[in-house]
């Protein structure tokens, strides 16, 4: 019995491994995509410490979403979403922490 449930241990293994890389991949995409948001929408501002705490206060569902974009393209609803992001209060507090409460 126990031989039985080894390849679906493996193979379950396998599906968290290829959901980790799916996620790597669409929070560096989105990475992208919020990093030209904000430089729009912030022009002068050193956009990267905005973007990761936007990314860090996005769902997963918000991420892939905001991935999507950076092979459609960006439309109001992408900037919707971000300003969206970053205007909750996590993610406002994390923008504070470092500097930039001012630019809010």
């Amino acid at each position: 019995m126990r031989l039985m449930a080894l390849p679906l241990i493996l193979a379950l293994g396998g599906c968290a491994v290829a959901s980790d890389t799916a996620d790597t991949v669409a929070r560096k995409s989105a990475k992208g995509v919020v990093n030209g948001v904000v430089a729009q929408q912030f022009p002068g501002v050193n956009a990267a410490p905005i973007t990761d705490c936007v990314i860090d206060n996005a769902t997963r569902f918000e991420i892939f979403d905001i991935a999507k974009a950076g092979a459609t393209g960006v439309t109001q609803s992408t900037v919707e979403a971000v300003t969206t992001i970053a205007q909750r209060p996590e993610t406002v507090n994390c923008i504070s922490k470092n500097g930039l409460g001012l630019f809010l």
